[in-house]
């Protein structure tokens, strides 16, 4: 049985073998150093063009037998043992979880464990500090009223003026941008005392209570 990383790719082919090996936490990876192959690749890719081009295609069979027989076999098991053991020394083992990590990323040297069951302490402060500050920042920003000067319900909404499309609040004559007269304001009422916009069906200021 070969034990090492849970997380690896194959990149063995007919001319030799190579595999790559992943960090567990973070998959930083490691590429073992290519391996011809020495058995295979004479013998059974030679047996395998013999089965294409001496015989008859019903043998194309036997050539991807004797091609696939080229990748594995012993030879790929014994070049997969070797690229763990170089591997080894590029990781280390948790002896905690069992995990198989990348010693500059994940690995906390001063405890002898990975970082899942070991953290930094620096690093775990700064990321705690950082998460309550963002945690702060949204509770903040909720608290904190951006539409009450907006009528939902349309009875004052904000308009656009209509010539450079600048917002206008209910109850400005003229676009403070542009200078376009807005036609909703000046049309509107305003009380004759302290000068309010006053609606139609109002008898009353809301303001001063003087009457309309």
């Amino acid at each position: 049985m070969i034990q090492f990383v849970a997380n690896h790719d194959d990149l063995s082919t007919d001319k030799g073998f190579q595999f790559k090996f992943y960090c567990d936490k973070c998959r930083n990876g490691h590429m073992s150093r290519f391996v011809p192959n020495k058995v295979g690749i004479a013998g059974e890719l030679l047996r395998a063009a013999g089965s294409l081009f001496g015989g008859h295609f019903s043998d194309a069979g036997n050539a991807a037998y004797h091609v696939q027989r080229a990748i594995g076999g012993k030879a790929h098991d014994d070049a997969l043992e070797t690229a763990v053991q170089e591997g080894k020394n590029h990781f280390k083992q948790c002896t905690r979880c069992g995990h198989w990590v990348c010693p500059d990323v994940c690995w906390n040297h001063s405890a002898g464990l990975c970082e899942d069951c070991a953290p930094d302490e620096q690093e775990e402060l700064t990321a705690q500090q950082r998460q309550a500050a963002r945690e702060q920042i949204h509770t903040k920003t909720r608290e904190q009223d951006y539409t009450k000067d907006l009528d939902f319900l349309g009875r004052a909404s904000l308009v656009q003026c209509p010539k450079c499309s600048a917002k206008l609040a209910p109850g400005q004559k003229f676009c403070p941008e542009c200078g376009t007269t807005n036609a909703a304001a000046t049309k509107a009422k305003f009380c004759g005392d302290c000068g309010a916009a006053v609606k139609a069906e109002q008898r009353f200021c809301a303001e001063c209570g003087a009457k309309q």
